[in-house]
This record gives C-alpha cells, sequence and structure tokens, in this order.
C-alpha cells in the first residue's frame, strides 16, 4: 500500500471513529476532550496529516481536499452532539423541581425589629384589653359629620379649618382623630358598651413634637350610672401598668368639645425620677416634674343623643392616647420625626 493510499484509509477510519466518539460523550466537557483528541494540535487528525510529505507530488491535493472534507465533518459532528447535550441540560432545568432539598441550609439574614409605635400600640390594647374594652375599627377617610359634627364641634371651630385638617372632596376628610369610631360604634350598638379604637390618624402639622400622620388609641365606656370615678380608675389603672406602680397619675381640668367635664391626664416625669421617687425637673418636663400622656372626661350629652342615645339614662367617659407620645415617653426619643425616617440604627435598639 502505498503512502497516500494509507493516508487515505486512516482518514475513513477517522471519520467513522469521531461519530461513535461524539456520540458516547454524555456531557459538555467529554465532548471537548474528544474533539480536542481530534481536531487540536496533537490530534489524530494533525498525526495523519504529518505523512502528507512521503506521498507522491500529484497525490498531495487530493489528499488535503479529503483531509479538509472530514475536519469539517467532524466539526459539523461536534456542533450536533453539543447541541443535544446543551437541549437535554436545559429540558432538564427546566423539568426539575425549582429547589433542591439535598442543599445545606442557608443562613439566616439579620431579622427585623418591631417599631416602637408598633410596640407600644400593642401594649396599650394589651393593657385595656384586660380591662373588659374591646378593639373596634372604623374608615380613615371619614364624612364630616362623624368626624365634627356629631362630636359636638361647631362649625366654625379652628379644627375644621382647611390648615387643620386633610379634606379630600366636599364633606370628606382623612380623620383627625379615632373619635369617628366612637360616633360610629355609639351608633350601631346598644349600652352598655366599652370600646378601644387604635388607628391612625392626620393632620397639617409637622415639627419636633407633632407629625402630619400619627397614631391614637381611643377609648370609651356607656353605661347607666357611669362617672367621673370610673374614669379615674380606669385610667389610672393604665398608667401605672404601663409606666409601674408607683408613678404619681393628676387629672387637670381641660377642654374638649366631645366631653364634659374634660380633663388632662399627667403621670410623673420618667427622665427625671429619682431613686427616692422624686422629681427634680428636666427639660423633657419643663421642670415641673409632670408629663401629659392623654385627654379624657365624660361624654357630652349632646354626643349621645347625636348617636341615638338616650343621655337622660345612660352616661360614659372618653379618651384618646396619642401612641407616638407614650412612645416618646417611654424610649427618649427626642424628635417624633425620627420615628417615621425608619433608620435602622434607632430601630435596631428595639
Amino acid at each position: 500500500m502505498s503512502a497516500a493510499e494509507g493516508i487515505d484509509a486512516a482518514l475513513e477510519a477517522l471519520r467513522e471513529r469521531c461519530r461513535a466518539r461524539f456520540a458516547a460523550a454524555a456531557t459538555e466537557q467529554e465532548l471537548r476532550d474528544e474533539n480536542a483528541k481530534i481536531l487540536g494540535k496533537k490530534g489524530e487528525l494533525t498525526a495523519i496529516l504529518k505523512d502528507l510529505g512521503r506521498t507522491a507530488p500529484e497525490a498531495r491535493k487530493a489528499i488535503g481536499e479529503k483531509a479538509n472534507v472530514v475536519r469539517v465533518e467532524v466539526e459539523a459532528g461536534f456542533a450536533a452532539r453539543l447541541g443535544e447535550i446543551l437541549r437535554a441540560r436545559r429540558d432538564a432545568d427546566l423539568s426539575a423541581r425549582p429547589f433542591d432539598l439535598t442543599l445545606p441550609g442557608r443562613p439566616l439574614a439579620a431579622i427585623g425589629h418591631k417599631h416602637p409605635v408598633s410596640i407600644v400600640r400593642e401594649e396599650i390594647v394589651d393593657v385595656f384589653r384586660d380591662l373588659g374594652f374591646a378593639v373596634h375599627d372604623g374608615p380613615e377617610v371619614e364624612l364630616e359629620e362623624n368626624n365634627f359634627t356629631k362630636l359636638g364641634f361647631p362649625p366654625d371651630h379652628p379644627a375644621t379649618d382647611m390648615q387643620d385638617s386633610f379634606w379630600t372632596t366636599s364633606g370628606l376628610l382623612l380623620r383627625t382623630h379615632t373619635s369617628n369610631v366612637q360616633v360610629r360604634a355609639m351608633s350601631t350598638h346598644a349600652p352598655p358598651m366599652a370600646f378601644i379604637a387604635p388607628g391612625t390618624v392626620y393632620r397639617r402639622d409637622n415639627d419636633v413634637t407633632h407629625s402630619p400622620m400619627f397614631h391614637q388609641v381611643e377609648g370609651f365606656l356607656v353605661d347607666e350610672g357611669v362617672s367621673f370615678a370610673e374614669l379615674k380608675g380606669v385610667l389610672t389603672e393604665f398608667a401605672q401598668r404601663l409606666y409601674g406602680t408607683d408613678t404619681p397619675v393628676r387629672f387637670r381640668p381641660s377642654y374638649f368639645p366631645f366631653t364634659e367635664p374634660s380633663a388632662e391626664v399627667d403621670i410623673g416625669c420618667v427622665f427625671c425620677k429619682q431613686p427616692d421617687g422624686r422629681r427634680v425637673g428636666c427639660a423633657m418636663c419643663k421642670g415641673s416634674g409632670w408629663i401629659e400622656i392623654l385627654g379624657s372626661g365624660m361624654i357630652h350629652p349632646v354626643v349621645l343623643e347625636h348617636c341615638g342615645i338616650d343621655s337622660e339614662r345612660y352616661t360614659g367617659f372618653a379618651f384618646g392616647i396619642g401612641v407616638e407620645r407614650v412612645a416618646i415617653l417611654r424610649y427618649g426619643v427626642p424628635d417624633i420625626r425620627m420615628l417615621f425616617e425608619n433608620d435602622p440604627r434607632l430601630l435596631a435598639q428595639f
């Protein structure tokens, strides 16, 4: 056999072997390894063509053309098999389960923290639930009638002015207090009743001690023979459960359109309290030793009548607590706006 015939036979044998070897490759890496063994710089095709110099000059052109044909066929076979492997891998990924239960668990990232307003609101609700109050809810977009008129606000009251309230359309506004829930509950429930209404309220106010959006807990009780003594007992118990049994509580005369008589409730300052219980005065209590925590009073007979309750038979009391104010006093936060900035450095402390 001449050298040209030997090279021709070797090229045919290589053409047949490459098909079987490519078909046997199960992974992309195995396929690439086989392709390198055939077409690489030290591959089988290169080794076969090393004998091309020993052939007759007139035969070299035909052998070279056949070698090129074999190379093209090998490259085509490699590309076809690579496509099959990639499609099979993609189909396996698409049909596989979206998670692998055999993988090791990932460590948990840093968990979040309850917001101080949420913490205080839950504590307030828990105290009044223990005292027998049920939770009642109401809308944040309210009728003027329920937000002002039925609560005894005169038409020219400053709180109804555009500078204090967020009006949406004529007769509708974002509620300025959760007292709207009091009106709705007393209009749909028959006495006796005792409800609290935690929720978000809105006013046009924004400074160190005020926010245009804040949270209140409204509370009210209506029954026969309810007096100011019951009001004092409930709110004193609430304050001492929240701030400690040794916390002094006082009631100061005040004015609210929907209660008569009305009172603001103060507690002994928690910032300047001394080990012996004395309050020496500080910036937070303005040197008085007392800090206001809520407003309260006996429900005005006009409010009862507006809600369809016989004011000759029933009496009741109501109170409103600013949750942010309680949170500031509890945690010593100097600026109410810090509670709404969601700075993780502040929230991580709770």
